[in-house]
């Protein structure tokens, strides 16, 4: 206020300005044309230094004198004669002239730092002593300050200082002194010697500020990049490896394995699945080795349960059998078997030819192996039976048996492979069909999983196609195109080099293998009847079949129950690891001592970002867990530092709780290796024994699996793709997820085991949080030793309000006393209460808050929080619960503004105005610091706090009745809806005038707001704009807006058009083999009787349909993938269109398409092509199609490139400079 009112002085604004003796030095103001000093000066310096003041030309200067006070007059005289003396000896002093004589050196009174050498003299002292209190808290109803009481002493004079309550001490007395004015040095003196030994003043004598400890240094290499805890800078950062897979049984030639059953139920009951065996060698805990989760498929849900069984030997040769069994399955399902070597001409291997070592890694060694469909008395039975048919098949396809190396390579013609004799009797019978290695009754093929012995995929047989055999036409099975081949016979002939014994035989159709799906999250609730997402839109697909010669394919001694399970394990298997890893941490966490267990499931809720698209995420413990942190280490602050003023103890909070503090906190305990921050992707999954088809090779530059805290693992660049793994777990990760984790996992511990558990990871972490109950046992004892005015009705009334007696009354009395009252001689304030009751409603609410709400989003979660713990909310209470008239206070001006605000209270609410009153922060600062007050006096019972406040902060919002403020809800609506808002904001004395403009399809709308803050300003404008929207039928939903932000990971809506140039748009899928159209452009004439503007001469009530800014120019556009979107956007904001709405269609054929020009030449089997609509308000609609492309990120460059070039045609833009 006092600048700004300097500020105004200077300006010319103000022409008359009162002051205290401050503005005779050390502030600067303008030259006056008339000083009038009222009191009278007590030196010479004072009396010339404010005289200067009145520089101008024919200014005046008036000292003001009591009337028949002959004392002052005299004093006055000899001040001017003295000022004369001094000018006639400085004038008149002969330059030549040399005096010597003999000088005593009298000691000035000062004190010394011997550290800095710093020094304060009696006569800087008053400068410094107010230079403190300016430092101090205040607020516009406060301004800290001494006062100084003098007591004549026969001769001599004693000065007694008063400091703001607020200060590190309240009363010193000064040594007697011969006049006031050395008196008030003195004690000046005193006092900042006082306030150095106590800390308030640092060596250099300055006023102390608050910096961070050494430990909470953040201390950064000259390469390191800034902003750690920050979203902008992303990290390098290996993955912690699974400590319980480990094992070294690989070596040996027997082990001892733990046992872990997997078992399947389906919520179609004909859908069976198999159960599985996970053989380790460590135990797990019990939460992670006994769990329950559920599978998601198309259109059914499985429900699985892992279970602990005990403990199983086995042999060398079962070992031998299982890990073959292993590496045969997993790779024929979900990788190869064969592969060609990359030379020329080279024959392709068999990928279990060889030695298989290289296949497993001592990281990662565990058997996951099929069970017994039996009604057993046993908890499980390995399917040894199904595991020595898997054996058999790899000796065949290792011996060559049925196929040469010839035949493997394609290159002679061999016949089809015998039977043995004993089976050639059964040859010529039609109720058997022959495959590669067996004779198999024609009833008994169905459902039975079969081995390809030329590719080495697995199947499982549909059915017997009757009419069909290998001499019938070639079909491919998915191409309708002409094709090569006159028959299958011919096909496998030419292609593979197979002769074909058993032509005649009915072909058999299989069901294909596929790659394994995220099965852990639910994509579609609405995905039925063969339904898949695909990109995050749920499109039909047709079952992918093939037609094969029986005589190819070797049996599987395996059910198809066994094989639909083999696809469930990749999810449960990932599910597993994840719970491992969590378990592993809280391992490291409790490793000293525990007395309570947070489950594993709630800290990998705090390891998981979003970005995983899981059903949980660390959001909500994130938003618990800084509540908590924030209660926990204000406690020990307000309770170790009770010399601190509220100022000192919010810096220090501050450092203690901020994003660079936690993520230094988070790396040293290496917690970013714990985070899970991608999707799950089952297709770079890989079980022990199997083959990555899609490797990553690690070109991080780091060797080993731990990333180094180096600078040059950190960047801001916003191209590095963030959460996607190289082969050695290296990953990007943003900064500030490390200190969301961090404030995760206190949440968790918060919510698994209270404040006990909470304290427990913080000291872990090396955040200082434990208390001493000593402290709170001395703060109460210091309260009660305080002296105070009692105002024993006001406190009984005050007490039967909050329906709590204190046993303390000095603490209530504390917490209802502004710092003006100072003035009164009170030595005490509720600053510091105020600091720690914020922090307990802050956690109260947040904790009501995370109970009562357990499924809402994270998002609206935090939207609950911040419209509940806020000043304007907590002084509604106190007007509600009539507590404003307890406030102690000696402050005219915050009278006023509390009886203001009590009568708009009152009021109607539709009476009010649109943005109303503001509360005074002093009432809300009242009930913040009655809190702390209570939480002291119950002995920190927080439970007891929330058994009071309770009641008195009723009604808690809710979602259906929260009310985001008019600026935000004005930014999603026109998110939604696809408008741009621009603001304007004129600073015109003490008020802030803001305007903004919103261009819809027919109008352009204007709110105008005119408030002392820009926030106030723009909020008031908000709100008429949303108004005159709702006037005409335009609002948007709490709900949808939250649909919105859910779905934005998967889906969109139309007009979706994001800056990251990722636009997820509805693709409809359409499989056709027709040529796609060249991009074709139309205008939509609007109808003069349409609500949509069709002439730029039409106005709305408000302003002009289109502001008239000339034509836009774009310098150039950027060619780069997502260039032209980026370009058309910045067209849109600059200028004001509505967002252009997307269409993608996605056309398939069977033919090889090649699309693109030059580098973007591409050949594929799918085409995109992109059609935009933009409206342009006063103009219409324009229409474009682009060209096809083969992914849909280029058709949408494609189109928005042709809808700039045709907007450039039109006139409605230049073009680089054209």
């Amino acid at each position: 206020m006092q600048k700004e009112t300097l500020e105004s002085f200077r300006s010319g604004k103000v022409n008359l300005l009162f002051a205290t003796d401050v503005v005779e030095e050390g502030i600067h103001v303008p030259n006056c044309s008339c000083v009038i000093r009222f009191d009278l000066p007590k030196t010479v310096r004072s009396y010339v230094q404010s005289r200067g003041r009145a520089r101008q030309n024919n200014s005046q200067f008036i000292v003001m004198l009591e009337r028949g006070n002959a004392k002052q007059r005299d004093q006055l005289f000899d001040i001017i004669r003295s000022e004369r003396s001094m000018t006639d000896a400085a004038i008149n002093r002969d330059p030549d002239a040399f005096i010597l004589k003999a000088c005593t050196i009298k000691d000035t009174d000062a004190y010394y730092v011997d550290a800095t050498g710093a020094s304060v003299t009696a006569d800087s002292s008053v400068s410094l002593i107010h230079r403190y209190c300016e430092k101090l808290p205040g607020d516009k109803y406060f301004v800290p300050k001494p006062t100084f009481q003098f007591s004549y002493l026969g001769g001599s004079y004693e000065c007694k200082m008063i400091l703001p309550p607020n200060a590190a001490f309240q009363t010193i007395v000064g040594p007697v002194s011969r006049n006031s004015h050395l008196a008030k040095q003195l004690v000046c003196l005193e006092a900042c010697k006082k306030l150095h030994q106590m800390g308030a003043l640092d060596d250099h004598l300055l006023p102390s500020i608050e910096l961070p400890s050494e430990q909470d240094i953040i201390v950064q290499s000259k390469e390191s990049t800034s902003g750690a805890g920050t979203t902008k800078r992303k990290e390098l950062h290996g993955t912690t490896f699974i400590r319980a897979l480990s094992g070294t049984w690989g070596e040996k030639d027997e082990a001892i394995f733990q046992v872990y059953k997997f078992d399947f139920c389906c919520n179609i009951p004909w859908e069976l699945y198999s159960g599985f065996v996970l053989l380790i060698e460590t135990k797990l805990d019990d939460d992670v080795g006994n769990i329950e989760l559920e599978l998601y498929l198309v259109s059914k849900m499985v429900k699985s349960s892992v279970s602990f069984c005990g403990q199983v030997r086995l042999e060398p040769e079962q070992m031998m059998k299982a890990k073959l069994f292993q590496e045969f399955f997993f790779n024929g399902l979900f990788g190869r078997l064969f592969f060609r070597s990359k030379s020329a001409g080279a024959p392709r291997e068999f990928l279990l030819q060889k030695e298989t070592k290289s296949l497993w890694n001592t990281s990662n060694m565990y058997l996951l192996l099929p069970l017994e469909n039996t009604s057993s008395p046993e908890p499980y039975r390995i399917n040894w039976m199904g595991i020595n048919s898997c054996v058999s098949a790899v000796e065949i396809l290792k011996k060559g048996a049925l196929l040469g190396t010839e035949r493997f390579n394609g290159e002679t013609g061999n016949s089809a492979p015998c039977i043995d004799g004993f089976l050639e009797t059964k040859c010529n019978s039609a109720d058997f069909i022959h495959l590669a290695d067996n004779l198999v009754d024609i009833n008994n093929l169905k459902d039975i999983v079969v081995l390809a012995i030329h590719t080495g995929k697995i199947y499982s047989v549909v059915k017997i196609m009757s009419n069909t055999s290998a001499e019938s036409p070639f079909d491919g099975s998915t191409d309708t195109a002409p094709s090569e081949y006159t028959s299958f016979a011919e096909y496998f002939d030419k292609k593979y080099g197979i002769t074909l014994m058993y032509p005649g035989q009915p072909l058999l159709q299989l069901k294909q293998s596929h790659n394994p799906h995220n099965l852990l999250v639910n994509f579609g609730d609405e995905g039925t009847n063969g339904n898949t997402l695909e990109a995050g839109v749920l499109i039909k697909k047709p079952h992918i079949h093939v037609h094969m010669p029986p005589e190819l394919l070797i049996r599987i001694d395996l059910s198809r129950e066994v094989l639909r399970s083999f696809y469930l394990l990749p999810s449960v298997m990932y599910r597993l690891e994840s719970l491992m890893l969590a378990s592993q941490l809280r391992g490291e966490i409790d490793s000293c001592s525990s007395n309570f267990h947070i489950s594993s499931t709630l800290i990998l809720e705090a390891l998981t970002t979003l970005r995983c698209c899981e059903n949980f995420s660390m959001e909500r413990l994130e938003l618990l867990g800084d509540s908590v942190l924030k209660y926990a280490v204000s406690c020990y602050l307000f309770l170790n530092y009770p010399e601190k003023h509220e100022g000192q103890l919010t810096a220090r909070r501050s450092w203690a709780v901020c994003n660079a503090t936690l993520h230094k906190l988070g790396t040293a305990h290496k917690l970013q290796g714990y985070i899970r921050d991608s999707a799950f992707d089952p297709r770079r999954w890989v079980a022990p024994g199997q083959c990555s088809l899609r490797p990553v090779p690690c070109k991080c530059g780091v060797d080993t699996l731990e990333v180094p805290l180096d600078g040059k693992f950190q960047t801001k660049d916003p191209k590095i793709v963030v959460g996607k793994c190289c082969d050695r777990g290296h990953r990007w990760m943003g900064s500030k997820t490390i200190a969301d984790c961090v404030e995760a996992l206190i949440g968790a511990y918060y919510f698994g085991g209270g404040l006990v558990a909470a304290v427990h990871i913080m000291k872990w972490l090396g955040i200082d949080a434990e208390l001493d109950p000593s402290l709170v046992a001395q703060a109460i004892t210091t309260a009660s030793l305080r002296s105070y005015v009692p105002k024993t009705n006001e406190i009984a009334t005050l007490e039967s309000k909050l329906q709590y007696k204190f046993s303390v009354k000095g603490l209530l009395q504390e917490a209802i006393t502004h710092a003006t009252e100072q003035e009164q001689g009170v030595s005490y304030c509720y600053q510091r209460l105020e600091f720690l009751g914020d922090s307990v409603l802050d956690l109260l609410i947040t904790w009501h808050l995370f109970l009562s709400h357990p499924d809402i989003d994270p998002g609206e979660l935090t939207d609950l929080r911040s419209a509940s713990v806020n000043n304007e909310n907590f002084a509604q209470v106190a007007v509600r619960r009539n507590l404003q008239q307890h406030l102690q206070h000696h402050s005219g001006s915050l009278l006023s503004q509390i009886t203001e605000y009590v009568k708009f209270i009152s009021e109607p609410h539709t009476s009010r105005s649109l943005q109303g009153t503001k509360g005074p922060k002093a009432l809300g600062d009242m009930v913040e610091s009655i809190a702390g007050a209570i939480l002291i006096d119950t002995n920190l019972n927080i439970d007891e706090v929330w058994r009071i406040y309770e009641p008195l902060l009723s009604p808690i919002v809710t979602p259906d009745k929260l009310e985001l403020p008019p600026l935000r809800k004005l930014n999603e609506l026109c998110d939604s809806l696809g408008y741009f808002i621009k603001e304007k904001c004129i600073k015109k004395g003490d008020m802030v005038h803001a305007e903004l403009s919103l261009q819809l399809k027919d109008a352009l709308l204007i709110g105008r707001g005119c408030e002392r803050g820009r926030k106030a300003a723009k909020g008031e404008a908000a709100c008429q704009l949303l108004k005159e929207l709702e006037n005409r039928g335009i609002s948007c939903s709490r709900s949808a807006s939250q649909k919105r932000k859910l779905d934005s990971e998967h889906h969109s809506d139309s007009s979706a058009f994001d800056m990251d140039i990722d636009v997820d748009n509805q693709i409809s899928v359409k499989n056709s083999s027709e040529p796609n159209k060249r991009h074709k452009i139309n205008e939509v004439q609007l109808p003069v009787e349409s609500n949509r503007v069709s002439s730029p001469f039409n106005n709305c009530s408000e302003k002009a349909c289109i502001p008239n800014n000339g034509t836009p120019v774009i310098a150039s556009i950027k060619t780069k993938k997502g260039g032209p979107r980026t370009s058309l956007y910045e067209l849109c904001k600059k200028v004001q269109w509505p967002m252009p709405t997307f269409e993608t269609t996605e056309s398939k054929s069977r033919t090889p398409i090649e699309l693109g020009e030059g580098s973007e030449k591409r050949t594929g089997f799918s085409s995109f092509v992109s059609r935009i609509d933009l409206h342009i308000p006063g103009f219409g609609s324009i229409e474009c199609t682009g060209d096809a492309r083969a992914d849909k990120k280029s058709s949408l460059d494609s189109v928005a490139l042709v809808t700039l070039y045709e907007l450039q045609r039109r006139g409605k833009v230049i073009i680089g400079g054209s």
